[in-house]
């Protein structure tokens, strides 16, 4: 028998999964770390507890112990999850050069998963307290910036640059923001398309230079 992670040790007594209540067959570990994600996202940093992501994946207490040991670890891995997977997923690089591609999506994937956007403003605030998270939240930011850089050099007649990456990647960190708080998507989406027509506009003037 193999346990949760998929490695050939058994899985203790103790980190065994209610009856009726299983984790997917050797996707234990990123279960948790989706589990932890929702946890914050739903209901800020300060109730991820091993029991908060026990309920909410449905599985022991024993086994989130079993799998990561410490909050802190739990809290790290959750967030290099984060980055993989916003990274991976993130739909500001089309690769088509056109302006009316750049962040096409973007309300969309707010809807789809506004826990994992969530997540990710929580572990920004707590970069501010703890510098060993600050790494992993800057690599995470730096993920969108160069996406953000490689499709806006792509609509440009130049390279975007960085002060004008950092602009738009702020206006889009921004929308995202409000999305989760108080907009919608219809106000994310008319924001993006007046932020195609500017970028639009900018590539025909320095066309002309």
């Amino acid at each position: 028998m193999t346990d949760l992670s998929g490695t050939s040790e058994p899985t203790p007594p103790h980190a065994r999964e209610p009856a009726g209540r299983r984790v997917g067959y050797g996707e234990g570990r990123e279960a948790l770390l989706r589990a932890a994600v929702r946890v914050v996202g739903q209901r800020g940093l300060r109730h991820l507890t091993y029991r908060a992501v026990a309920q909410e994946a449905g599985v022991t207490h024993g086994l989130v112990v079993h799998h990561f040991g410490s909050r802190d670890a739990l809290i790290e891995e959750a967030l290099a999850y984060a980055v993989r997977t916003s990274v991976s997923n993130s739909l500001l690089e089309s690769g088509s050069g056109r302006v009316e591609d750049f962040a096409a999506g973007l309300s969309e994937l707010v809807e789809a998963d506004p826990d994992l956007q969530a997540f990710q403003y929580e572990l920004l605030l707590e970069a501010r307290r703890r510098p060993e998270v600050r790494e992993q939240v800057r690599n995470l930011y730096d993920g969108y910036r160069a996406a953000t850089e490689r499709e806006l050099s792509r609509i440009l007649p130049e390279d975007a640059g960085p002060a004008l990456t950092r602009l738009v990647s702020a206006a889009l960190d921004g929308l995202v923001l409000y999305q989760l708080t108080l907009g919608g998507p219809d106000v994310t989406e008319e924001a993006v398309g007046e932020l195609r027509e500017l970028l639009l506009g900018l590539a025909r003037e320095r066309g002309r230079e």
